[in-house]
């Protein structure tokens, strides 16, 4: 008597099952990978050209880990930017306007404290919100660059304050010439705080840039005890 095939070896058994209301090769289709545009692709990585110079600096930065990040082949990399160079001129570029952007757009009250309140708070708030960005500016430039940094970041917002500055200097009867001096040791001063406070985040950036506007509008002999912002009372 000639056994009955088991079912699991009978040759319909591998075949996989139709689904209903469809076609047997839906069974065999996976879904795609969706590709990147080239725009897409760039913004990528800058993205983690960014992160990475603020982990390591330019130096330790390597155009292999950004490609390893991004999952893709270095030859990409260096069709979109040349080299690692040419990712860290686009990336800092991006950073220095978005900090001039910040500073200008806050300043916009017409008393010179509050003007010196908010150009501090606009810094403190940039660093707050993009420490990697700040990470970027502040780490050295690699050798015969044109890339901005933070220091040239600092001279474009010290000349803006010099304006603002030298009108009231001239007001007062002060010398304008001495706005540039006085412009440069007040960005300066926010600037050097701002660094430190990255560090230890306390305390609130509200009460740093308080105390910060407290030393440069009184002055060491007219120190208020507790300093407060007149434009967030």
């Amino acid at each position: 008597m000639t056994e009955k095939p088991n079912s699991d070896q009978s040759p319909t058994a591998a075949r996989p099952r139709t689904p209903r209301g469809g076609d047997a090769s839906a069974v065999a289709k996976t879904p795609s990978r969706v590709r990147m545009s080239s725009a897409q692709r760039r913004e990528q990585l800058i993205a983690i050209g960014r992160q990475l110079f603020a982990e390591r600096g330019f130096d330790a930065a390597s155009i292999e880990e950004v490609a390893s990040r991004a999952k893709v082949s270095k030859p990409v990399v260096y069709e979109h930017f040349g080299g690692k160079e040419g990712l860290y001129a686009v990336v800092v570029d991006r950073e220095v306007r978005a900090l001039l952007d910040r500073v200008t757009t806050a300043l916009t009250a017409g008393h010179p404290r509050e003007l010196l309140e908010q150009a501090a708070l606009a810094l403190l708030d940039y660093i707050d919100a993009e420490t990697d960005g700040f990470q970027v500016l502040v780490r050295e430039a690699p050798v015969m660059s044109g890339s901005g940094n933070f220091m040239s970041v600092l001279n474009d917002v010290a000349h803006q304050v010099e304006h603002i500055l030298g009108a009231e200097f001239k007001s007062r009867g002060y010398d304008p010439k001495l706005a540039e001096l006085y412009s440069q040791a007040l960005v300066g001063m926010v600037a050097l705080t701002g660094r430190w406070w990255l560090e230890v985040r306390k305390p609130r950036k509200e009460t740093v840039a308080a105390h910060l506007v407290n030393l440069a509008w009184n002055g060491l002999s007219h120190l208020e005890a507790k300093p407060s912002l007149i434009t967030r009372r």
